[in-house]
């Protein structure tokens, strides 16, 4: 009896400093958990404070924009500021032109890039790894570098001051097919057997089969492709010279050339410039984390 009750309290003694650690471990956790939360918090206020201060000043007299201490809240905001800047500078045809080729270029990369990513990533053929190689490789110059060659080749083909020149120029992109490529090698290659074997062509396997399944890496490649268009500033600055073709983003250059000391206006402009990303962004935000997840499963 005395050997079952020793037996019996090292047990109860095990089990409870067990329980103990675990409740500790337990509380170390949640610790280290609300102390990243608040780092995380900290840095997205942080990250939030310029637009705060953006879009304060955008409904400020230029004479309140720098008070300090900063007035976030406008006593009196002045609307006006959204209306005269349509009248200053051809906002209306600035926002149309960008607004074409974004549209125009994001189609083009979502379908040129998927339709190469499906032969890199579910077709056979002769020297396809190193042509898949060779192509993503180019991710690693910088545009700077071939931008001059480009530019005498647009020149020479007669594209210069055309929306065609960056439509053909921005129509491909090495960092989507290579995005794209890694979603698809984490869909199983037994689909696209079975629709063979179904009679399926290619074409229709990329169609009625890999494209509905690549929601996810397609938001988040109109994600980046939409943000970069909308915002390039040095490919319509180099190719497009008149002044009824010229995008938003040199608009709004040539805005503050103008009409330096007017930054109630040109706060006004940034917001209105920030309005099509945020729509996008928050339209396409549920499979944005969920695409950059899956194009980074299988390497």
């Amino acid at each position: 009896m005395k050997v079952q009750s020793k037996s019996y309290t090292r047990g109860a003694s095990r089990n409870a400093g067990s329980v103990g650690a675990g409740v500790h471990s337990t509380a170390k956790y949640k610790f280290w958990r609300v102390v990243l939360y608040a780092v995380l918090i900290a840095l997205a206020v942080l990250m939030l404070i310029p637009f705060a201060w953006m879009l304060s000043a955008s409904l400020k007299l230029d004479k309140d924009v720098f008070i300090f201490p900063i007035e976030w809240i406008p006593k009196n905001p002045r609307w006006q500021n959204y209306v005269d800047i349509w009248t200053k500078i051809p906002l209306s045809k600035f926002v149309l032109n960008t607004a074409k080729l974004t549209v125009i270029v994001t189609c083009l990369q979502l379908l040129t890039s998927s339709f190469a990513a499906y032969a890199f990533a579910k077709l056979d053929f002769k020297y396809k790894n190193l042509l898949f190689m060779a192509y993503i490789s180019t991710i690693a110059m910088p545009w700077q570098v071939y931008m001059v060659p480009q530019f005498i080749m647009m020149r020479g083909m007669g594209m210069n001051d055309t929306h065609m020149a960056i439509i053909c120029l921005q129509a491909f992109s090495a960092f989507g097919v290579f995005m794209m490529r890694q979603f698809y090698q984490g869909i199983p290659d037994e689909l696209c057997e079975a629709a063979r074997i179904d009679g399926m062509s290619e074409y229709k396997i990329y169609s009625k089969v890999m494209l509905p399944l690549s929601k996810p890496a397609l938001s988040t490649l109109t994600i980046f492709t939409f943000v970069a268009t909308w915002n390039d500033f040095l490919g319509p600055m180099i190719y497009l010279k008149t002044e009824s073709k010229k995008t938003l983003q040199i608009g709004l250059r040539m805005f503050i050339s103008q009409y330096s000391s007017e930054y109630g206006l040109i706060m006004a402009a940034s917001v209105l410039s920030l309005i099509p990303v945020l729509i996008v962004f928050l339209s396409l935000q549920k499979y944005f984390v969920e695409g950059i997840a899956a194009t980074g499963v299988k390497g």
